[in-house]
């Protein structure tokens, strides 16, 4: 049964790298590998990109193209992140609450198709901030009209 592997596990911070992996899958199974978020207004985000596994059914996105034809191509092992797009045009993927991480979900496909996609394994993670990260005091600074959060470690 295919599933995927992330490290770290779980959670994240933003700027951290995320190692991405699926295992389970037949030798040169094509798969295709789709993330999606949504951001605090509700809009949404995805991209996808097609792979072909290796001999032993593993799909480690540190070695393996993206393959032409998803929303990238080449060795881009966290391509899957920064590739994200909004699914209404000219939106942008603002976060102004940084005390709540975003939500990543990510998909694992049969094939290389036109959907409807025959799902094999999903799995979430959470990108926290930098801001947040343990050990660090959030004070929120309000004088005059300035009103500033200041992040300060403990």
């Amino acid at each position: 049964v295919p599933s995927i592997r992330l490290s770290p596990t779980t959670h994240s911070l933003f700027d951290e790298p995320l190692a991405i992996a699926v295992q389970g899958l037949s030798p040169q199974q094509q798969v295709t590998l789709r993330t999606s978020l949504r951001d605090e207004t509700g809009e949404l985000f995805q991209d996808c990109a097609r792979y072909q596994a290796g001999d032993d059914g593993e799909l480690d996105l540190a070695h393996c193209p993206a393959l032409p034809g998803g929303s990238f191509s080449g060795l881009k092992p966290m391509g899957l992140l920064w590739a994200l797009q909004p699914q209404k045009p000219f939106r942008r993927l603002v976060k102004q609450d940084v005390q709540n991480p975003f939500v990543l979900q990510l998909e694992v496909f049969e094939g290389h198709g036109e959907s409807p996609w025959q799902l094999l394994a999903q799995a979430q993670h959470e990108r926290a901030f930098l801001f947040l990260q343990d050990g660090v005091r959030r004070v929120p600074v309000r004088e005059g009209r300035i009103w500033v959060t200041l992040f300060l470690p403990l």
